[in-house]
């Protein structure tokens, strides 16, 4: 009976010491996440908060130097792929050291209490649940990005954007309204699907700043339809207008689809807008 006893007192304390264990993650185990700090913003405009992943370099703590900043729409998601993946690349030197900022919800659906729809989006006639993105830009502006860079060693002047679906349309949102607010734009498969005439005219002020923001626009070759056939309108129009408000980059990006796509624009992305001037 004493074993009896013994052995369901260990079966019964060992699984919670093993979930104890588990509760406190050190990333810097997982040499593809790395070094990841966690921060709240409560946001006084939108009296809402968010999640905020940031992840550092693998030479931050020693370099003392400023980094470009890229931040992650749809962070729950984007954040832990998009990190890995620019570590992968930081392997072979093909991508630059950059700070990673996701952006999360910490919801996977509205009732959740995720507000990518709203939050990402110019009005539409056909969702009155749409329309936020102005108010989400002055979030960015005023809460989010002076949070991070009194922070961190951020530099202002190499922000950089990137979005996906939705999240591609506020990149857009961004670009046609305030693009000096980042260096760079990375707009994947943007859905423009229910309120594209928006995107088809210039939002922000009558003169163009120096210097231009760069606009990085893919879609994917096999991207559904409704999402395919609006981006490449937008393709279209863009191309043609001269002076434009930005230097822009489109391109389709082969065999990919809708949500294949993602990694391989922030790849495209980050290294159309980091490299060098050809003029």
């Amino acid at each position: 009976m004493r074993s009896h006893f013994l052995l369901l007192l260990i079966t019964l304390v060992l699984p919670s010491q093993v979930i104890a264990q588990t509760r406190n993650l050190d990333t810097n185990l997982l040499q593809s996440l790395g070094d990841v700090e966690y921060h709240e913003l409560k946001s006084a405009q939108l009296k809402r908060s968010f999640h905020i992943f940031v992840d550092l370099p693998e030479d931050y703590r020693d370099s003392g130097q400023n980094y470009p900043t890229i931040y992650l729409l749809d962070g729950g998601n984007t954040f832990p792929l998009m990190a890995a993946h620019h570590h992968y690349l930081r392997f072979g030197d093909e991508a630059p050291a950059v700070i990673l900022v996701g952006i999360s919800y910490g919801a996977g659906t509205f009732e959740e209490g995720n507000w990518r729809s709203t939050d990402y989006t110019a009005p539409s006639e056909e969702r009155d649940f749409w329309g936020g993105a102005s108010v989400f830009q002055a979030l960015l502006e005023g809460e989010l990005l002076p949070m991070i860079e009194a922070t961190y060693r951020s530099d202002p002047a190499r922000r950089v954007i990137f979005g996906q679906s939705l999240g591609g349309q506020f990149v857009l949102f961004n670009a046609l309204s305030k693009p000096g607010l980042f260096f760079g734009h990375i707009a994947s498969n943007p859905a423009l699907h229910r309120n594209l005439p928006f995107f088809l005219k210039w939002h922000g002020e009558k003169e163009f700043t120096p210097p231009l923001s760069r606009v990085f626009v893919s879609s994917g070759e096999f991207d559904d339809p409704r999402f395919r056939g609006p981006a490449l309108e937008w393709f279209n129009y863009w191309q043609t207008v001269s002076p434009r408000p930005w230097t822009l980059e489109t391109r389709t990006l082969a065999g990919q689809t809708h949500l294949s796509a993602t990694p391989e624009a922030f790849r495209q992305g980050l290294g159309w807008i980091f490299a060098e001037p050809t003029e």
